[in-house]
């Protein structure tokens, strides 16, 4: 009979390396709620009409991405392909926006059936970030600072960059959209077939073609930044002085898009090349009508997703020491009398903090100690014949070449 594997796309994360997963979400977590920022959690399975009103019937994500299917009742449901829309549902739905500012923060998986590739999966993981009730450019400021303090004490800071772009509002972006479809339509033998499809149904995300045969004429492209109307060229230039007098460095870059109609004003990235052309860590950016275009009041709005996976690959290939494990003991029993007092002993350890392992199923002592060493624990501690009757216990440091040593079971936790 041939064995069952995961479904393409969709990862499992072992245990060597949750590690630097826990590490990192744990920063984020703390990170975000330094910041002032409550936790919500969304279900899994959304109706389907949630992110064709959201998203836009056109994207990629709703006409090839989502994983759709009927359910008994014939409803047809979504495994959620992005948070943005789900926490919107959520806010209208509990009444979290009423005459409130809300931060909100959220991490959990996501579905998109897309080519995996290194660092984007069939099921992925986001921790994202949002704000509801501002609409001044300070917000997207500080937004954008929760972002660069994530990366800064993650230590990814000198292997990204940051840039960002105004899409203006929609109204100003339907006046561009008119110049941009004169522009490449003229041009359009020189286009590939997935940006024909775009010059159609969704000709700015022409702009963010990968396609290196098409970056000369994206280049000529009339820009956006020349269409702004008066409002959001000032937004724009407020959020620069801002992020100037943070001291956050960022470039200005006129084709940056996002892949989700309901992006408006401000959009940014953080990005890197030391993955290959999957370089984006986080982005994100305004999308002032989204609540109302979802069913509730007029709310203005903004948010952030890092790309877990891709943030856990950065910190591989840039920070080594993340992946240590914290100290640890082995506790070796090589006398069946003395199993009850060890798994005593090594209960008292573990609520001092320690995090200890205990040798289960017998054995000599010889094949206790290859068992401690292949644990990756930094102590062992032995509670054979002698040690039990004298109440005492041997300490043998496992990474260290310090002389072994002997103590009252009673002053233990006091020498560690």
């Amino acid at each position: 009979m041939e064995p069952i594997k995961a479904i393409r796309g969709m990862n499992d994360i072992l245990p060597s390396e949750t590690l630097l997963w826990q590490q990192i979400e744990a920063t984020m977590r703390q990170t975000i709620q330094s910041f002032g920022y409550q936790e919500i959690r969304f279900p899994i399975v959304e109706k389907t009409e949630l992110f064709k009103r959201s998203i836009g019937d056109t994207t990629d994500i709703v006409t090839k991405e989502m994983y759709t299917f009927l359910d008994r009742n014939e409803e047809s449901l979504t495994l959620r392909p992005e948070g943005t829309a789900v926490c919107v549902r959520a806010g209208i739905e509990h009444g979290l926006f009423y005459n409130q500012i809300q931060r909100l923060w959220y991490l959990g998986p996501y579905f998109r059936y897309e080519r995996p590739q290194k660092g984007r999966s069939r099921q992925f993981h986001h921790c994202g970030a949002e704000i509801f009730g501002l609409n001044t450019p300070d917000a997207d400021a500080e937004l954008i600072l929760l972002s660069a303090s994530i990366l800064q004490k993650l230590g990814l800071i000198p292997w990204v960059t940051l840039q960002i772009n105004s899409l203006g509002s929609p109204a100003s972006r339907l006046s561009y959209r008119q110049q941009l479809v004169e522009y490449f339509t003229q041009h359009e033998a020189d286009l590939d077939e997935e940006s024909r499809v775009r010059l159609v149904h969704n000709p700015l995300r022409i702009l963010d073609s990968k396609n290196p045969d098409l970056a000369a004429l994206i280049e000529k492209a009339p820009s956006l930044l020349n269409y702004l109307d008066d409002e959001s060229k000032i937004h724009f230039e407020k959020l620069q002085t801002y992020l100037t007098t943070l001291g956050i460095v960022f470039t200005v870059n006129p084709r940056l898009v996002r892949g989700l109609d309901y992006y408006t004003k401000t959009v940014f990235e953080w990005v890197t090349h030391a993955l290959g052309s999957q370089g984006t860590v986080c982005a994100g950016g305004r999308y002032d009508n989204l609540t109302e275009q979802l069913g509730g009041k007029p709310t203005p709005a903004l948010g952030f997703a890092f790309g877990m996976e891709r943030t856990v690959l950065l910190a591989q290939e840039t920070q080594p020491m993340m992946t240590k494990s914290e100290p640890s003991i082995y506790f070796m029993i090589a006398d069946e009398e003395a199993l009850a007092k060890a798994f005593l002993l090594a209960n008292q350890l573990r609520d001092a903090g320690w995090k200890v392992f205990t040798h289960c199923g017998g054995g000599s002592l010889k094949n206790q100690f290859k068992k401690a060493d292949k644990s990756g624990a930094t102590i062992g501690l032995i509670l054979a014949e002698e040690e039990f009757k004298a109440e005492t216990i041997t300490i043998k440091w496992l990474r260290e070449d310090k002389p072994q040593i002997t103590v009252l079971q009673k002053e233990l936790m006091n020498y560690l």
